[in-house]
């Protein structure tokens, strides 16, 4: 009798494992293919606007009830008064639990961190540094339209993040900014914010900002990417980055951690705002290993 209740116990953990749906690491990458299509996607630009309406209709095919957050704001970088939206698309809209999970989809209006002085006014192609979060976020929209979570979440696709002046932190995430400053949804109890994950060398320490705002998060998902043998994720602390969780936090008080790496490809060099951000130097298998704990963290 025993060993019956034993198997019996084996064979019901076993079918709650399997509840947990899989990230297409491919399928996400595909994503990040299709937006570096459209090319630099910086606000003002040709690539800005049609990926903009892309991104609007793809949301739209999985739920007809997205929110557009329109807003205006001044890009410090050129001092220029433009206009942003936010993309905003839940499930499980009736619980009360809710996590947001937010990435950036703009891209840099200057490669200012470029070693040749001659290429420093160029637009970002931004594979990694905008288009990563987004091909994950993106993949997450079709798995929780396929598998409802049990949970609510709420995927946030900010715009204006990479508008700012080198140094001047504040300057940046505009989008996030106005969005915490104007809550269009219900205040969620969480959130994650997905950025520079594409890196083929990806690295993942805990940044500090976010240690400081949720540290049992960061715990609870460094702990279990060690679980999942993810190797990308390193639990040690890694830099103080200002990102889109800080205004999350500061203005609405949403305690927000960033899952982000910011040594692109590592220590020595760094891609980061340059012209060398390009697909060839972004993998599938990073986004795996980020959509894959994303999925256990809400699904187990």
């Amino acid at each position: 009798m025993r060993i019956l209740i034993l198997i019996f116990i084996f064979f019901i953990n076993s079918c709650e494992k399997n509840d947990i749906p899989e990230f297409d690491g491919k399928h996400s990458y595909e994503f990040l293919l299709k937006q570096c299509e459209f090319g630099p996607r910086n606000p003002g630009s040709i690539g800005h606007q049609q990926f903009s309406k892309y991104l609007e209709e793809f949301l739209n095919e999985i739920d007809n009830e997205i929110i557009v957050q329109n807003f205006n704001y001044k890009e410090h970088i050129t001092s220029k008064m433009q206009n942003g939206k936010n993309f905003i698309i839940q499930f499980n809209k009736e619980s009360n639990e809710r996590l947001l999970i937010g990435a950036h989809w703009d891209t840099r209006s200057i490669s200012d961190e470029e070693s040749e002085l001659d290429k420093r006014e160029l637009p970002v192609l931004g594979a990694n540094d905008g288009a990563s979060g987004t091909a994950v976020l993106m993949e997450l929209a079709l798995v929780f339209s396929d598998n409802p979570p049990p949970i609510g979440i709420d995927l946030v696709f900010f715009d204006a993040e990479d508008v700012g002046i080198s140094g001047q932190p504040t300057t940046f995430a505009m989008g996030s900014e106005y969005f915490s400053k104007n809550l269009p949804i219900k205040k969620p109890q969480n959130a994650i914010i997905v950025d520079m994950v594409g890196d083929k060398n990806l690295k993942i320490p805990i940044e500090r900002f976010s240690y400081k705002i949720n540290p049992d998060l960061v715990k609870e998902l460094w702990s279990l990417a060690e679980e999942l043998d993810l190797e990308a994720f390193n639990y040690t602390l890694g830099y103080e980055i200002y990102d889109d969780h800080v205004p999350l936090w500061e203005n609405a008080q949403i305690p927000a951690i960033d899952i982000i790496d910011f040594d692109y490809p590592n220590l020595f060099y760094n891609y980061w705002h340059t012209q060398n951000d390009v697909v060839e130097n972004c993998s599938p298998q990073s986004l795996q290993q980020v959509g894959t704990l994303l999925l256990n963290y809400i699904y187990d």
